[in-house]
């Protein structure tokens, strides 16, 4: 089989431990059979917190990406472990540019309250979906009607952990051809 040589950099945002990284690039590769690479440590942008939420407006963040001089990289994921928001929504798990080429996964409420503390395999497997679904916006996927779609959208994190962590068979054609080289 020939490898796609589209590379998937993963950005890590503050103070994300290593594992996760490592979990979310294997699984990346495995699951997409695209290579990925963990990039140095990049601070959260200070202006793309909002004092009055308490939260990070993504799409500050997105933007924020954009300035960086990362060449080779075809696309790129930002990990962050900071609460995330967009102006519709009170928080999301992650945001695309979509067809673009950034997207950001937070793992702040991956965490139920009493994992706040600790990184579970259940907290892994959420990050993985997550970073999957955002890099399946990144190559213009949209969301899937099918509910045992990777791309479908899940609001809450019991519709997250019920959905699977591949794309329905048509999601898989069009990432297929928007990944082909």
């Amino acid at each position: 089989m020939i490898r796609n040589e589209t590379i998937i950099g993963i950005l890590p945002v503050g103070a994300v431990p290593e594992l996760i990284l490592k979990i979310i690039a294997s699984n990346i590769e495995v699951h997409l059979n695209l290579p990925s690479e963990i990039l140095p440590f990049f601070g959260p942008p200070a202006d793309a917190l909002d004092k009055r939420r308490q939260q990070y407006d993504a799409g500050k963040m997105l933007q924020a990406f954009s300035v960086l001089e990362l060449e080779g990289f075809k696309k790129i994921v930002a990990v962050c472990m900071q609460d995330l928001f967009i102006p519709i929504l009170t928080h999301v798990h992650g945001e695309a540019q979509q067809g673009g080429k950034f997207a950001i996964v937070s793992l702040f409420r991956l965490q139920t309250d009493k994992m706040l503390s600790k990184l579970t395999s259940l907290v892994y497997e959420r990050a993985v979906k997550v970073t999957l679904h955002e890099i399946g916006h990144l190559f213009n996927l949209l969301h899937c009607e099918d509910k045992h779609c990777l791309m479908h959208f899940s609001s809450t994190l019991d519709e997250l952990d019920a959905t699977p962590i591949y794309f329905c068979r048509y999601c898989f054609k069009y990432f297929k051809v928007a990944t082909r080289p």
